[in-house]
């Protein structure tokens, strides 16, 4: 059996800046700026929020949601934003295009009032260049990946566990991507991987939960 190749630990940070589109002050230019955006703007307000030093909002986890409640005072919008997970859909593309049909269906039943917030409370389109680092470390066998993990930084536990699922075809994260490379009976743990539900927890709560699914490994590999 051909022996796993090592386990790289990568670790990242942000680099964000303005999209270059005009600040957004109602639910109808929200929409129409959408529809135009490039895809990179959509998923840094949906799935870039964790390395941020702080969120305004843990039960809104993606920056439309907190904007619609505070600036739009719009907290029906603001709920139905909100539950949107962004790794429930394939691509980019379709998280747009039922975007879209949201910001739509509100202001239909809200015409023909558009609801606008008060200056200073605009929103403005951000993207982010994401820089990937290698630390240095790796990991040889699948029994020492739990204490990496527990060791590693919240820039490495997004690039491994949240990031890799855009990288990857089948939408894996590197850990289970990784694992399934042994072919040695871990599928149990790759499984349990997959079905953490991530999207409302902060990186320190996904450590956690990462943690717990790899110690079961045990000293299997």
């Amino acid at each position: 059996m051909a022996k796993m190749a090592a386990f790289k630990i990568m670790d990242c940070a942000l680099l964000t800046r303005m999209s270059g589109l005009p600040p957004v002050v109602n639910l109808r230019e929200l929409r129409d700026r959408i529809s135009v955006c490039a895809e990179d703007v959509i998923y840094h307000h949906f799935c870039e929020t964790w390395l941020r030093p702080t969120f305004d909002n843990p039960d809104y986890r993606n920056d439309m949601a907190v904007w619609a409640k505070n600036g739009l005072l719009d907290r029906v919008l603001a709920e139905r934003l909100a539950i949107i997970d962004p790794y429930d859909y394939d691509s980019i593309e379709m998280l747009r295009t039922h975007l879209i049909e949201i910001f739509e269906d509100r202001l239909g039943e809200l015409q023909p009032w558009v609801p606008m917030v008060r200056s200073g409370n605009e929103f403005y389109f951000m993207q982010a260049m994401t820089v990937v680092f290698d630390t240095g470390e790796q990991v040889n066998r699948a029994k020492d990946l739990a204490a990496a993990v527990e060791r590693m930084t919240i820039g490495s536990i997004y690039f491994h566990f949240l990031e890799a699922r855009r990288r990857s075809n089948e939408h894996l994260d590197d850990f289970s991507a990784w694992l399934s490379e042994s072919n040695s009976g871990l599928q149990d743990a790759i499984n349990d991987l997959q079905g953490i539900d991530f999207y409302f927890s902060d990186l320190d709560e996904i450590r956690r939960e990462i943690v717990g699914v790899l110690k079961r490994i045990g000293g299997r590999k």
